[in-house]
């Protein structure tokens, strides 16, 4: 009873065994190696497979989901003899299962040396300025060497990237120092060119103004002109009037000429900068008589001219002696008015 119970036991145990043996699940991501008598012959994919007992076995699990591996830090010396710390990244993919299991041991480690090899060569063939700037071309150099380097090894090296670099510290001390510098720099010359500017600026807005200024000089000096020319006519068409009236004897057109021209004379006496004093006559009324004694000399030349035509209406006689002038008023003063 004891013995059939072990039995028992020991056949179960023996086809748990066997069972995970010869049953093999892959997870998704995952590809597994296959070797029988130690020898490669396929690869599992993803699913469940069952293997032959006893002869084939599981030979490596690969994972085939992109991975990242670091980069170690290490010293690299530039061109123009720089030494600066460089460590990174870089995203590889296993493509080919069975060539990365058996053609490369430690595939992690031989690609982080590989890339350690590889960035010390490409960072020491620039200058420390163009490493310091042009990471994209150094990332871009690396991912063609790296790729070339594990496509046998049946790896994908999608990307690479620079992940620190760091100059020394007296190098770092002098960068800092010229940035300042170039800075102010440029500080200066954007100052300077401020300046320029706006004297440029004041410059033309003086110009323009210099130039509206004539303009309306040459506008003012034209409409002052023009002015001018339209009085001259006005006075011209006055004058006119006022002898075409006297010629036919209207008194008050002689009266408002003569006040006129009088008011003016007047006003000018007033504002001459070397008159002190003006005297006003004491009566203003010797205006108005000055203004009727002319208007007596013209009603007088109005009564000869009125003889003359008749006289030449009958058969032209002999002109008749001109009548003695009517003697004219005195002035304020004791001037009297005379005829030219």
């Amino acid at each position: 009873m004891d013995f059939s119970f072990i039995f028992f036991v020991m056949f179960a145990a023996f086809a748990i065994i066997f069972l995970f043996s010869v049953i093999k699940i892959v997870p998704q991501g995952r590809e597994f190696t296959v070797e029988r008598f130690g020898k490669y012959t396929k690869t599992l994919k993803p699913g469940i497979s069952i293997l032959t007992p006893f002869v084939e076995r599981i030979g490596k699990r690969m994972n085939m989901m992109e991975q990242v591996l670091d980069v170690p830090t290490q010293e690299v010396i530039t061109k123009d003899n720089a030494m600066v710390k460089v460590d990174g990244i870089v995203f590889i993919q296993v493509m080919d299962a069975a060539r990365a299991a058996y053609r490369v041991d430690d595939l992690p480690y031989a690609i982080a040396q590989l890339c350690m090899t590889n960035l010390r060569t490409v960072v020491g063939s620039m200058e420390l300025d163009e490493v310091l700037s042009q990471r994209d071309a150094i990332n871009t150099r690396l991912l063609h060497v790296i790729d070339a380097a594990t496509e046998p090894w049946g790896v994908k090296a999608n990307r690479i990237e620079i992940k620190d670099l760091t100059p020394p510290t007296d190098i770092t001390n002098a960068m800092a120092r010229q940035m300042k510098a170039e800075r102010e720099r440029r500080a200066v010359i954007t100052e300077a060119d401020g300046e320029k500017q706006a004297a440029i600026a004041r410059a033309e807005g003086a110009k323009q103004a210099a130039i509206l200024e004539a303009e309306g000089r040459r506008e003012a000096a034209f409409r002052d002109a023009e002015a001018r020319e339209r009085e001259a006519e006005a006075e011209a068409k006055a004058t006119a009037m006022v002898s075409e009236a006297i010629a036919r004897g209207d008194v008050n057109a002689i009266n408002y000429f003569v006040a006129q021209k009088y008011v003016e004379a007047f006003a000018e006496l007033a504002r001459s900068p070397q008159q002190k004093t003006v005297i006003v006559p004491a009566e203003m009324g010797g205006l108005v008589g000055t203004i009727a004694g002319l208007g007596e000399l013209v009603g007088l030349a109005k009564e000869q001219q009125q003889v003359r035509s008749e006289t030449r209406a009958v058969s032209r006689p002999a002109p008749a002696p001109a009548a003695p002038a009517r003697p004219a008023p005195r002035r304020p003063g004791g001037a009297v008015p005379t005829t030219e």
